[in-house]
């Protein structure tokens, strides 16, 4: 092998040692055990964070971005403790922006996954989480707030249709049986 062959041979092999490296380092394990209560991840304005590779700094700067943000893989998102968005390995789902959906059932044992994916997921309220989230304007990174563009979450109840209030979606909240009592104050909405 001549010596261009070679530089070109081994110019080529760290390229792939450091693209695994990097593909690896970003790969997202999911399961039960990554969540827990509210009161124990970031609140940021109403919902709260976290992020599974220990990368808080980022995603709580992201979360705290008025402007919009791409948040980092790893980041957990969660308004109510039965609903969750987990940012996945770069090339997850490009439709999600590589957001994955999950549901749980949560008990004072724990969480248990009940549905996740990316476009399975449907919210206690009766709506599917990507078709609410997909309007968020693109600048937002799927997150949902009163001004991003989705649309309010509402339910039937009784023949009419209600909109959650922030007073109602604390209240979910604060009924997270994976914690001690909660108060209106570990909220700090």
């Amino acid at each position: 092998m001549t010596v261009k062959k070679k530089s070109i041979f081994t110019s080529f092999a760290l390229i792939a040692i450091l693209v695994s490296n990097i593909s690896y380092a970003q790969t997202v394990e999911v399961n039960e055990d990554s969540f827990k209560c509210l009161t124990e991840m970031a609140p940021v304005r109403g919902f709260f964070v976290d992020n599974l590779l220990g990368d808080l700094q980022s995603t709580l700067a992201a979360a705290k971005t008025v402007n919009g943000a791409v948040y980092p893989v790893g980041s957990v998102v969660q308004l109510v403790p039965t609903e969750v968005m987990v940012k996945r390995e770069k090339g997850y789902n490009a439709v999600t922006k590589d957001w994955e959906f999950f549901e749980l059932a949560v008990s004072e044992k724990g969480s248990e996954i009940a549905v996740r994916g990316a476009f399975e997921v449907v919210n206690k309220f009766g709506g599917n989480c990507f078709g609410c989230h997909i309007k968020a304007k693109p600048e937002f990174d799927l997150i949902c707030e009163q001004d991003h563009g989705c649309d309010p979450i509402t339910f039937e109840k009784e023949g009419k249709t209600i909109t959650l209030t922030q007073q109602m979606i604390k209240g979910v909240q604060a009924m997270d049986p994976r914690c001690a009592a909660i108060t209106q104050q570990d909220l700090l909405i």
